[in-house]
């Protein structure tokens, strides 16, 4: 008898652990058809595909630190620094990283405009003809390159940097003086409101110093819109910076790097067409078109080159523009 109730003891004790795992077999099945239940039902978190958004894209390139008040016609009286905002040791623009609202942002569109490039634009000068500094260039390309007044800003001397020889502007560093103007014939350079501009450039040497080619408006209002390419120091990159024309933000820029270099030859070219579009070209390939702060009001095709750094030279091969 004592063998038989053991044997039935055994029994109801193996029922009972088959029992548990039974149950922990259930719960374990029901826990896992919640949970793929839930995440199905849950909807995905709020902003999870903001780093594909325009806003995110012009966030990741930063803004420009560079402000462009001084461009001012010779008779006018130039408000600030004129030349690229620049730290102290290379000349190279600020890249802040700072995300805005009002930052212009780069989309593609279907169709963008062919640049137009070297002898066949409306205006183009190859400065074949050599001339010295110290007033023949100016009188020689009085056509082509129209100087800010000798001493703007206490700044800029373009008689004394600025000569022609072997096909080629050349623009002088020296350290002390800087050097702006505006390209084209006197009647229009003042004021141009849309086309292709296009300039082939290369530097040798002045670290420390930096430049800025940019469509600046006649006006000297900001907010009308700045197109600035290429700009940079000369120990970074020439970059595009495409500001905003949101009144209070002119100072923010959408940037487009390029991954050029300073010392080789390139040609850098700007489509713009008023109110709808500027495309940006690096030896005649698209970076990308911007459709937002699009300017509509006359600008000037603007060069400008800094005071300070080593000494060397730019060099323009040629400049064109199409209306």
């Amino acid at each position: 008898m004592t063998r038989q109730r053991n044997s039935q003891r055994r029994e109801r004790s193996a029922s009972a652990r088959g029992g548990l795992v039974r149950g922990a077999v259930v719960l374990v099945v029901a826990a896992v058809t919640v949970s793929v239940m839930l995440a199905f039902l849950t909807p995905p978190v709020q902003g999870s595909e903001l780093a594909s958004s325009p806003g995110a894209a012009a966030s990741s390139r930063g803004t420009s630190g560079s402000t462009e008040g001084g461009r001012a016609t010779p008779d006018s009286t130039p408000t600030s620094s004129a030349e690229p905002t620049s730290d102290a040791s290379d000349g190279a623009t600020s890249d802040t990283g700072t995300a805005s609202p009002s930052l212009p942002t780069a989309t593609p569109t279907p169709t963008v405009p062919d640049p137009v490039l070297g002898p066949q634009a409306s205006f183009f000068e190859d400065f074949d003809t050599p001339a010295a500094s110290g007033g023949q260039f100016a009188a020689t390309y009085a056509g082509a390159w129209q100087a800010y007044d000798e001493g703007t800003s206490d700044k800029y001397y373009s008689g004394a940097l600025t000569s022609a020889h072997d096909g080629v502007m050349d623009v002088a560093m020296n350290g002390t003086q800087g050097a702006a103007g505006v390209f084209g014939p006197p009647a229009t350079a003042w004021a141009q409101t849309g086309g292709t501009f296009s300039i082939r450039m290369k530097v040798e040497g002045g670290r420390g110093n930096g430049t800025a080619v940019m469509l600046w408006p006649t006006s000297n209002d900001a907010a009308e819109g700045e197109l600035d390419y290429p700009e940079g120091g000369f120990s970074g990159k020439p970059d595009v910076f495409h500001h905003s024309m949101v009144p209070g933000h002119a100072d923010k820029a959408y940037r487009i790097r390029t991954h050029a270099s300073w010392e080789g030859w390139h040609t850098y070219t700007t489509v713009w067409v008023p109110g709808k579009s500027v495309s940006y070209f690096l030896d005649g390939v698209l970076l990308e078109t911007v459709t937002e702060s699009v300017p509509t009001t006359p600008h000037r095709y603007t060069f400008q080159i800094g005071n300070r750094g080593k000494p060397g030279h730019v060099l323009i091969d040629w400049v064109s523009i199409q209306p």
